[in-house]
């Protein structure tokens, strides 16, 4: 069966945690969000983790090429031998050119770049709208899943907050970043053919359903 080795593209609040827990599921791939397998790198003491810890304590960036050499021990265990999906890397035109060094030097390529397009308008809809109670965690949203009484916790009474995070300000930073930094890897991967397009701001159970679609057709392509 052909490879298949997918990054998830978009705006933060697009849905790419969502979308990639319906991959996993419906083509058995693992999931590798960049800043998981640093934090993970570091704790178990690797070499790269090593390496990546002392950039991280210095408060410095890691450089690029040792991303890309943690994600690609990763991508070299046998659960990945069959593809795998990338979120969180590559981010920037740079970042992209050495994740496609590290794939073609093991003779594996990207099948596609999967982006789940949403405006600035829609990302600040839905990320400042988040709500979290002050006791225990519980999340709400002030237009998706509002809580009974405005403020309060419905499970233990608590005192609803938004986070910094959730923040309009902190949201509109994010996406400067995002505009800025990732979106010229739209136009790359578009280029190359990679690029497949999905309307962000559909329900969950429709993008995953054109996902699932788009992605089946890529595997019987790459089979014949």
């Amino acid at each position: 069966m052909p490879e298949l080795n997918l990054i998830l593209l978009g705006p933060p609040g697009a849905g790419k945690g969502t979308q990639a827990e319906r991959l996993v599921d419906d083509f058995d791939l693992p999931y590798y969000a960049t800043g998981d397998i640093l934090r993970a790198a570091v704790k178990d003491g690797t070499d790269l983790g090593k390496k990546a810890k002392e950039y991280m304590d210095r408060g410095d960036l890691v450089p690029d090429d040792l991303i890309c050499e943690v994600i690609m021990e990763r991508l070299d265990t046998a659960e990945a031998a069959d593809g795998f999906i990338l979120d969180g890397f590559p981010r920037t035109r740079g970042q992209a050119d050495v994740l496609d060094r590290g794939l073609s030097g093991r003779q594996r390529r990207l099948t596609a770049a999967l982006l789940l397009d949403a405006s600035d308008e829609e990302v600040i809809r839905r990320l400042s709208g988040r709500r979290i109670c002050v006791k225990n965690g519980h999340l709400y949203h002030v237009d998706f899943d509002p809580p009974k009484r405005e403020g309060i916790c419905d499970q233990d009474g608590s005192r609803l907050i938004q986070r910094d995070d959730d923040k309009p300000e902190t949201i509109e930073r994010r996406l400067a970043t995002y505009h800025e930094q990732t979106e010229p890897l739209v136009e790359r991967y578009d280029e190359s053919g990679l690029l497949h397009r999905f309307d962000g701001t559909l329900s969950q159970d429709e993008v995953a359903a054109h996902i699932r679609k788009t992605v089946r057709t890529l595997r019987l392509e790459d089979d014949l």
